[in-house]
């Protein structure tokens, strides 16, 4: 039970947090419409096909993964969980997923889930070998996350949100990209690998983090749902988050998981918070 618990990596639904972005800004600028049902059970839902796409794609590439030096301790990998059960465990809670999208009652919900269902299909056993289609396809998945939380609060997404979420999701898979090179992977654990080399990754990233900053200063700047005064108080938070998320990368070379990153990091955890509150003090949430 351990084995099919880690498998279903519970602590990686922190990737949710796409689904909650647009959430307060929708509120504030009074297009969006919160019911919190609803909200639960699609991130819940959403959850779920993440966990059943992690249980496939572990039983799909444990070969691979056994030359990981991380990976190889993945419940299928490591031999702790057969391949046969991981993808019985992956159709269980595919169902379930789409039963709770269902509930949901929202039709663009629930095509959002299985789209990411198919898109990591995609993904798993064809695109992740192509450089650079495995990098946006990776980046995908964040937005779809991101389209999501817009259709629960029934919002449609800005361009500034596309363009900073977009940029930012980019930033997060080069620098996954980039801590596999840095642990001395290869082609040899994934063909992709041989489309990159650190610094073009390190370039790439710079360039990405820059776009997403901008995009969210000016987003700041020419939005309304701020109260006077308070435009730019998530902006230091923003700033220092990405920063250090680029220090450790360059320094450290961490990166090949954003949850593990974010949990694991003291100073990505405070940028993190502190951004959040900065910004449910800064929006006008009386609309």
């Amino acid at each position: 039970m351990y084995g099919l618990i880690r498998l279903a990596r519970p602590k990686d639904w922190g990737k949710g947090i796409f689904i909650l972005l647009p959430v307060p800004f929708a509120l504030a600028s009074g297009e969006g419409v919160l019911n919190l049902t609803s909200l639960v059970l699609g991130v819940l839902g959403f959850s779920l096909m993440s966990s059943a796409v992690y249980c496939y794609n572990d039983a799909q590439d444990a070969e691979a993964d056994r030359l990981h030096p991380t990976k190889r301790n993945r419940p299928v990998a490591s031999g702790e969980v057969s391949r046969k059960l991981a993808f019985s465990a992956s159709l269980t809670l595919c169902l379930l997923s789409l039963a709770l999208m269902l509930a949901v009652g929202s039709a663009k919900a629930l095509l959002l889930t299985v789209g990411y269902a198919g898109a990591n299909l995609v993904y798993s056993h064809y695109a992740k070998h192509i450089p650079p289609l495995d990098v946006f396809l990776l980046a995908s998945f964040f937005m779809i996350r991101v389209f999501l939380g817009c259709v629960l609060v029934q919002t449609s997404p800005s361009n500034w949100l596309l363009l900073c979420s977009s940029t930012l999701a980019l930033f997060l898979v080069l620098a996954k990209r980039r801590a596999d090179l840095a642990s001395g992977l290869g082609s040899d654990h994934r063909q992709s690998l041989a489309g990159y080399s650190v610094p073009f990754l390190d370039q790439a990233m710079s360039l990405t983090a820059g776009v997403a900053f901008l995009s969210y200063a000016l987003y700041s700047l020419d939005a309304a749902v701020f109260l006077p005064g308070r435009e730019f108080a998530s902006l230091p938070f923003a700033a220092a988050g990405l920063l250090d998320y680029l220090r450790l990368a360059h320094v450290h070379g961490v990166g090949g998981s954003p949850v593990d990153t974010a949990f694991s990091e003291p100073s990505i955890m405070i940028c993190g918070l502190g951004w959040a509150t900065a910004v449910l003090w800064s929006l006008d949430l009386s609309a």
